[in-house]
């Protein structure tokens, strides 16, 4: 017996770093679970013109610069039954960031206390890998 096809939502989500090799993460309000800023496509949007919106909304700020880290696929975190489909993009923002919009709340935490957060499963699976790894490797952006 197969199984109904998920729904699907698709998304522009932002890895950011400080100079520290600490990442952003933020709570939306009524959730529990900490995930990247960023949010839906509109449709016909572009992946990275939602993004700088989204950012633009949540933190409130565009971000300075964008550099896309590929697509992945996890459950959703506040959408029973659905997946979603981010587009990932290192962002560069500038260092005065505060929760606006849905965000109620924001953290700049090491990978390791993320770990310890209740992370949506894209953070968990994908970002988190990927801030270790971009931590470790890249120079940090200059606040």
């Amino acid at each position: 017996m197969s199984q109904a096809p998920q729904a699907t939502v698709r998304i522009a989500a932002a890895l950011i770093l400080d100079d520290e090799g600490r990442l952003l993460l933020v709570r939306k309000r009524g959730t529990e679970r900490f995930m990247q800023a960023g949010g839906k496509l509109e449709p016909g949007e572009p992946a990275a013109a939602a993004l700088r919106r989204e950012l633009h909304e949540e933190l409130g700020h565009p971000p300075t610069a964008l550099q896309p880290l590929g697509e992945y696929t996890a459950p959703a975190a506040n959408e029973p039954g659905c997946q979603v489909h981010a587009w990932l993009f290192l962002a560069t923002m500038p260092p005065q960031v505060a929760p606006a919009a849905e965000i109620a709340e924001l953290r700049w935490v090491t990978p390791r206390e993320a770990q310890q957060l209740p992370l949506a499963a894209l953070t968990r699976d994908h970002v988190l890998p990927l801030a270790i790894r971009l931590s470790q490797t890249v120079p940090m952006p200059s606040s």
